[in-house]
């Protein structure tokens, strides 16, 4: 990846909060394969470093993301059967697949337009914070493509069938009040305040039971997946791993002290 690339993800970890920025403003932070793959690797640190407990991502300017960055060539050139394919499961696939793996809980603070794999990018997202101004865009079919990104998974999990074949049949745009009427964000915040939210957020889940958490979010994430009776085993087994950290015999040894627990992480 070109060095320049870097300064295109802005990356800084405080109060063990890992803050993730698209930095192309002037392209309303649409993803170039450079910055997606720094993306990538920068959740899998987060996911793997037990000081980092929860992940912010966000991006500068008007854009949240603009989707694909398509003017670098990928749609030129000859191609053969089994191209497309490769290129969307090592690339728009691996993106989305990165945030849903990730073993931390992940926060969207949408700043302003979410299109195509940006706007899958956010809905990915364990929580999703949008600025009034934020829009969510599947531009797919405005230019003859089938969504990608794990969108046509996502969004009928998340509003479904009907609603997510009217928002992808059309491409219309989304307002931020309309999506979180249609629950596909948790909460609407003034432009000036989305930053601030998304810290607090960020910091309450910081401080709660991470393991805990993220046996949790695999737990939710693969429940509309499974049948009843792989759901229960999965929680029994879920529990039975994470009676085993110190955070759980926190959370009880602060239940029956009557005292506020102090979760570590581990």
């Amino acid at each position: 990846m070109p060095v320049s690339e870097e300064t295109w993800v802005l990356h800084e970890t405080a109060g063990q909060v890992s803050h993730i920025t698209l930095n192309r403003p002037e392209s309303l932070n649409a993803l170039t394969p450079g910055q997606r793959d720094l993306v990538i690797a920068l959740l899998a640190d987060a996911s793997a470093d037990p000081d980092v407990r929860a992940v912010v991502l966000t991006g500068t300017g008007r854009g949240f993301c603009a989707g694909a960055d398509l003017r670098g060539g990928a749609a030129d050139g000859e191609r053969v059967p089994g191209d497309v394919a490769r290129m969307i499961r090592t690339g728009a696939q691996r993106l989305i697949a990165a945030i849903l793996d990730c073993e931390k809980p992940v926060i969207a603070a949408v700043n302003g337009t979410a299109a195509g794999i940006g706007a899958h990018l956010a809905l990915a997202c364990d929580l999703v914070l949008a600025a009034e101004s934020a829009r969510f865009i599947e531009v797919f079919v405005r230019r003859g493509l089938v969504p990608d990104g794990g969108g046509a998974y996502l969004l009928p999990r998340l509003i479904g069938p009907r609603r997510a074949k009217e928002l992808m049949f059309f491409g219309d745009a989304l307002g931020a009040a309309d999506a979180e009427r249609l629950g596909l964000v948790n909460r609407v915040v003034p432009d000036g305040e989305l930053d601030r939210t998304a810290r607090e957020w960020a910091v309450r889940l910081a401080a709660g039971p991470t393991r805990a958490l993220a046996l949790t979010k695999q737990l939710v994430n693969a429940s509309l997946d499974t049948d009843r009776a792989t759901a229960f085993a999965a929680e029994a087994a879920a529990q039975e791993i994470n009676m085993t950290t110190e955070d759980a015999r926190e959370g009880v040894r602060s239940f029956a002290q009557r005292t506020s627990p102090e979760f570590r992480g581990r």
